[in-house]
C-alpha cells in the first residue's frame, strides 16, 4: 500500500491539506468545470455543485482515505471504496477521466497550498491520489463486466403511479425488447434524461420493487424544498414523462444489498424517500420465505406524505415474524407514533443486521441506538441519496 516515505510525510502534512480540501475541492471544480465544461453539462449533478454538497463529500473522502492509508498502512477502506466505485460505474465514468481530475485537483493543491507542495509532498499524495483512483478503476471494470458493460439502454414507460403529492413511480420495459438482468434489493439504477438546455443530466434512484418480468420500477420525489436547489430531472420526471416516453437506464449497481441468511434477524429502518430501498427489500424477504426476526422501522412527516405505504404494510404482513412501527410528525394514527423514530422501547433482537436509509441525522441517530443496543457496527449498512457525507463532519 502506502510507501513508508509517503506515510510519514502524509501523516505530517494531513491536518494543513484537510483543513484546506474545502477550498481545495471548491478551486478544483471551478477549474476543471472550465476546462471541460461538457463534464458538468453531461456527468456531473448541477444541483449538488449548486448547493456544495459534492464538494463536501469529494473532500471527505479524500481525508478518510489518505487517513486510513496512514494508520493502517496494510490494508485499505474496501467498504467506502465500493460504496464510491457503485456509483461511478452506474454514472459511465471512464477511466480516462480519473487523468483530468488529478490534473486538476492537484492544480488546485498547488493554487491553495502555494510553497507549501513541495516535490516531497507532492509526490507523496500523487501516490495517495492513485492508490485510489486505480483501486476504483478495477472496482469499476469487475462491476462493468458482471453487467455485460457500462452502456446505457433505452426503456419504455409502461405505467406512471402516484404515490404521494411529490413521489410518482415509472414501471418500465427494454425498448429493444431485449431480456432484463436481475437485480439485488437495495440497489439502483442511473436515469439519463435530456434537459431544455441540451444537457443531459444523470440522477440515480433505488429500484423499489420487481414489479413483473422485464420490467424495471423506480419511485421519484420531486425535490423542491428549501435549501436545496429545485431538483431539475426530479421535476422534469414529474412533469413531462408520461407513458409511453423512452429513458435511458444504467444496469443495476448498489453496495447496500441484502446479505444474510434465512436465520439472521434484521432491522430496516427509512425515513421520507428512503423507504424505496426498503419496500424492495421487504417484497424480496416475503417471497423468499424468510424466517427470522424483521423489524421495520420508518419515520415521515406525515401518513399522507408515506410513500408506497399500502407496499410497506403489505410486504411486512406477508412475513412470519414481523414487527413495524411508523413514526409521523403530523396527523400520527392510532397505529403508529408521533414525532421523531426513536428506537428507546423497539426491541432489538441479538445478532441483528441492520439497514438504513433516509436523511444523515436520522441514519446516524438510528446508527447510534442500535449499537447502544448491541449491535456491532460492522453490520449496520447504509445508503446516502446524493453526495455521501457520512464522513464531511
Amino acid at each position: 500500500m502506502l510507501s513508508e516515505q509517503s506515510a510519514a510525510t502524509v501523516r505530517a502534512t494531513l491536518p494543513a491539506v484537510g483543513a484546506s480540501l474545502g477550498e481545495i475541492t471548491e478551486r478544483f471544480y471551478a477549474g476543471m468545470f472550465a476546462a471541460r465544461p461538457e463534464l458538468l453539462r453531461d456527468l456531473f449533478n448541477r444541483g449538488n455543485q449548486a448547493a456544495g454538497t459534492q464538494r463536501q463529500a469529494l473532500a471527505g473522502s479524500i481525508a478518510a482515505f489518505a487517513a486510513h492509508l496512514v494508520d493502517h498502512p496494510d490494508d485499505r477502506p474496501d467498504a467506502m471504496l465500493s460504496r464510491i466505485a457503485h456509483k461511478h460505474a452506474s454514472l459511465g465514468v471512464a477511466p480516462d477521466q480519473y487523468a483530468i481530475v488529478h490534473e486538476h485537483l492537484f492544480a488546485a493543491i498547488a493554487e491553495v497550498l502555494g510553497d507549501a507542495v513541495t516535490p516531497e509532498v507532492a509526490a507523496a499524495w500523487e501516490e495517495v491520489y492513485w492508490l485510489m483512483a486505480n483501486a476504483l478503476i478495477a472496482v469499476e471494470k469487475r462491476l462493468h463486466e458482471e453487467r455485460g458493460g457500462a452502456a446505457w439502454r433505452p426503456w419504455e414507460v409502461v405505467e406512471r403511479v402516484t404515490e404521494t403529492a411529490d413521489v410518482v413511480t415509472f414501471r418500465l420495459r427494454p425498448a429493444d425488447g431485449g431480456p432484463v438482468r436481475g437485480f439485488r434489493p437495495g440497489q439502483y439504477v442511473s436515469v439519463r434524461v435530456a434537459l431544455a438546455d441540451g444537457a443531459r443530466q444523470i440522477r440515480q434512484y433505488s429500484l423499489s420493487g420487481e414489479p413483473g418480468p422485464g420490467l424495471r420500477q423506480f419511485s421519484v420525489k420531486r425535490v423542491h424544498e428549501e435549501p436545496a436547489p429545485e431538483g431539475e430531472v426530479s421535476g422534469h420526471l414529474h412533469a413531462r414523462v408520461r407513458v409511453g416516453d423512452v429513458l435511458e437506464l444504467s444496469e443495476a449497481y448498489g453496495d447496500l444489498v441484502l446479505d444474510a441468511g434465512d436465520d439472521t434477524p434484521l432491522l430496516l429502518a427509512s425515513a421520507g424517500i428512503g423507504v424505496t430501498p426498503m419496500v424492495a427489500m421487504l417484497g424480496h424477504l416475503a417471497g423468499s420465505g424468510h424466517r427470522a426476526p424483521v423489524t421495520v422501522v420508518h419515520g415521515d412527516r406525515s401518513p399522507a406524505h408515506h410513500a408506497l405505504r399500502t407496499d410497506h404494510e403489505a410486504c411486512a404482513a406477508k412475513l412470519p415474524d414481523a414487527t413495524v412501527r411508523f413514526w409521523y410528525e403530523q396527523d400520527a394514527p392510532a397505529d403508529a407514533d408521533a414525532g421523531y423514530v426513536d428506537l428507546a422501547d423497539v426491541p432489538v433482537a441479538p445478532g441483528t443486521r441492520a439497514y438504513l436509509c433516509g436523511p444523515l441525522p436520522f441514519m446516524r441517530k438510528v446508527r447510534e441506538q442500535l449499537i447502544g443496543k448491541g449491535v456491532a457496527p460492522a453490520d449496520v449498512h447504509y445508503e446516502v441519496f446524493g453526495p455521501d457525507l457520512w464522513l464531511a463532519r
